[in-house]
C-alpha cells in the first residue's frame, strides 16, 4: 500500500482493496497551490499550472484525472497534498510590509515583555491593530476551512466512477453513529480565571456538558492542587496549557527541547494526556519531542490568531505519534474583543459547516474573559444550542480524552466481510458502526449500515 493510499484509508478506515489509485508519474518538481473541484490543495502535480499564491485564479486538477482498466490515477500524491494542508507546509513567509513588520521576532518579543505591564484595553487595541486585514486572506477559507475532507469527498467519488461500484464500505467517524462530535475547553490563564472556575463547572453542568480545563503549570501563582483535584473529582478533565504562557515555546528550536522536557515533565506530575500552547503558536514538525497522547494547538483556519494558517480538515488527524484535535471554531476572546461581536451568529455558522462534513466542532472559551455579565450570557446561549445538537441532532458531546481514546481505537478497526455486509474488527469496535459512501448527484452521501442517513446541518 502506498502512503497515499494510506492516508485514505486512515481517513475512512475503509478495506484496503477499496483504494485501488495510482499516483501519475512525472509530478512538477516544485511545489503550488492548485485546486482539486471546490478544495483548494498545495503540492506538487501532473498536467496543469501550479500558483504560488492563492489569490491567483487556481487551475482545477480534475481535468487531469486518469482511468486506466477501471483503475483511478489522481495527478497529485494524496499523501503530501493533504499532510501539506494538516500540518500546514503550505506556509510562506509573509510577503506584506505590514505583515513582515509586526510579525518579527523583536515585536514579538517587546509585546511579550511589557505584555503583564499593559492594561488589557490596551492589549486588546495592539492585537486589532495586528490582526486588521485578516478579511482579505483568501486561504485558508473563512470562517471553516474543509479542504482536506472535500478532497477525501472527491477521491471517493472518482473511484466509484472508476471501479464501476455503486457505494463504498467504511467506518463511520464517531461512536454510535453520532453525527458530529463536540468538545467544550476551557484555557485558564490567570487569578481571576481560576477563581471562576467552580463557578463555570456549575453552569456546563446545568446543561450536562463536561468540559476540559488548561492549567498552566509555570506561572507567578503556580495552578493549585485543589483546583486540579476538584476538577476531576467532578468529572471534568484537566491538561496542560503551555508552560509558562510567555508565547516563546516555539521561539527556536533549542529552546523548544528544553521547554518540552519540562512540560513532558509536568504531563507525568499533572497526570495530564493532552496539552494546547499558549496564544495557539505551533510548529507541528516538532511534535515529536512531546510525551502528552493529544494536542490541542492548531485552528483550522487562523485569521485571528497571532500565528497565521491553518490545518484545513475539521477532523483528528494524527501527526506523528500525537493526535491532533484542531480548533475548528473561533475562540471566545476574538469574537467578542477583536470582532466585537456579543452573539453565537458565527459560532452557529461554523457549527453548520463543520455539520455537513460530520466533522469535529471544537470550542475554547476562557474563564477569564466569562466574567464580564455580557460575555457569559453569550456562553449560555452557546451551551443551550450545544445541548439541542447533542439531544436533537445526533452529536456526540465528549472531553478531548473521551475523543482520542476512540480515534485512537479507530485507527486500530478493520472492516471483515462476512457474506454481502461488514463487520468492524478491533478494540472498541462494540461502538463502531459500518457506513456506506455513496454518489448522489453532484455530491457523496453517508448512509449507516442500518440504512438510517446520517444528520447534516
Amino acid at each position: 500500500m502506498s502512503a497515499a493510499q494510506g492516508v485514505f484509508v486512515d481517513y475512512f478506515r475503509c478495506p484496503v482493496p477499496v483504494a485501488s489509485f495510482d499516483t501519475v508519474e512525472d509530478l512538477s518538481p516544485v511545489e503550488g497551490y492548485f485546486c482539486f473541484g471546490d478544495a483548494v490543495a498545495y503540492g506538487r502535480r501532473r498536467g496543469g499550472r501550479i500558483e504560488h499564491s492563492v489569490a491567483i485564479r487556481l487551475d482545477d486538477a480534475m481535468a487531469d484525472v486518469v482511468t486506466d482498466s477501471g483503475r483511478l490515477q489522481l495527478p497529485f500524491d494524496l499523501a503530501d497534498v493533504v499532510t501539506n494542508l494538516r500540518e500546514e507546509r503550505y506556509r510562506r513567509p509573509a510577503g506584506g510590509l505590514k505583515e513582515r513588520l509586526i510579525s518579527a521576532g523583536a515585536v514579538q518579543d517587546l509585546y511579550y515583555l511589557i505584555r503583564p505591564l499593559l492594561p488589557v484595553a490596551v492589549r486588546r487595541h495592539l492585537q486589532r491593530i495586528r490582526l486588521s486585514g485578516w478579511e482579505a486572506i483568501p486561504f485558508p477559507r473563512w470562517p471553516v476551512d474543509c479542504s482536506v475532507d472535500s478532497i477525501m469527498r472527491q477521491t471517493v467519488a472518482l473511484l466509484l466512477e472508476a471501479s464501476g461500484t455503486r457505494r463504498m464500505p467504511f467506518i463511520w467517524f464517531w461512536p454510535d453513529g453520532a453525527s458530529s462530535c463536540a468538545i467544550m475547553t476551557h484555557d485558564v490563564e490567570g487569578p481571576p480565571g481560576r477563581a471562576f472556575c467552580g463557578e463555570l463547572m456549575d453552569l456546563d453542568e446545568s446543561f450536562g456538558i463536561r468540559s476540559a480545563f488548561q492549567v498552566v503549570p509555570e506561572e507567578r501563582v503556580r495552578t493549585s492542587s485543589v483546583l486540579v483535584k476538584e476538577l476531576r473529582e467532578r468529572g471534568f478533565e484537566v491538561n496542560l496549557h503551555d508552560l509558562n504562557h510567555d508565547g516563546y515555546l516555539f521561539h527556536n528550536k533549542p529552546q523548544f527541547l528544553e521547554r518540552a522536557a519540562l512540560i513532558n515533565q509536568y504531563t507525568q506530575e499533572y497526570g495530564c494526556d493532552g496539552f494546547r500552547s499558549g496564544a495557539m503558536y505551533r510548529e507541528q514538525q516538532w511534535f515529536d519531542a512531546f510525551a502528552f497522547s493529544y494536542d490541542m494547538s492548531v485552528p483550522n483556519a487562523a485569521h485571528l490568531e497571532p500565528q497565521r494558517g491553518g490545518c484545513c480538515t475539521v477532523m483528528p488527524y494524527f501527526v506523528g505519534k500525537i493526535l491532533e484535535l484542531p480548533l475548528t471554531t473561533t475562540q471566545d476572546y476574538s469574537l467578542f474583543h477583536i470582532l466585537g461581536e456579543y452573539s453565537i451568529a458565527l459560532w452557529k455558522a461554523q457549527i453548520d459547516l463543520i455539520r455537513s462534513m460530520n466533522g469535529f466542532i471544537s470550542f475554547i472559551a476562557h474563564p477569564d474573559y466569562l466574567l464580564e455579565k455580557r460575555a457569559r450570557a453569550v456562553y449560555t446561549e452557546l451551551l443551550t444550542h450545544l445541548d439541542h445538537l447533542r439531544r436533537d441532532e445526533g452529536v456526540w458531546m465528549a472531553l478531548p480524552g473521551e475523543v482520542n481514546r476512540w480515534w485512537r481505537d479507530r485507527s486500530q478497526m478493520t472492516l471483515v466481510r462476512r457474506g454481502e455486509s461488514w463487520r468492524v474488527s478491533g478494540p472498541g469496535s462494540g461502538r463502531a458502526r459500518v457506513a456506506y459512501a455513496t454518489v448522489d448527484g453532484d455530491r457523496v452521501v453517508y448512509t449507516l449500515a442500518d440504512h438510517t442517513h446520517v444528520k447534516h446541518a
